[in-house]
């Protein structure tokens, strides 16, 4: 079991990969490039891509210190 110390360790918001906005609780995940979406919109393909979303507290194994 993670200590608080070691979660807040590897939080998103320790990562290089991690991108937000000064003293966001939520950002991007950057380790990889963007996923695309595909929808459907009044009979026509729509397409849009971004990256993952995460909270400052998320964390995941490709954690990598700034």
């Amino acid at each position: 079991m993670k200590t608080e110390a070691q979660t807040k360790t590897v939080a998103c918001s320790n990562c290089q990969y991690w991108s937000s906005d000064a003293k966001a609780k939520k950002g991007e995940c950057r380790r990889h490039a963007p996923q695309m979406l595909v929808f459907n919109v009044d009979n026509d393909l729509k397409y849009k891509s971004h990256f993952p979303a995460t909270a400052a507290a998320d964390w995941c194994g490709d954690f990598k210190a700034k």
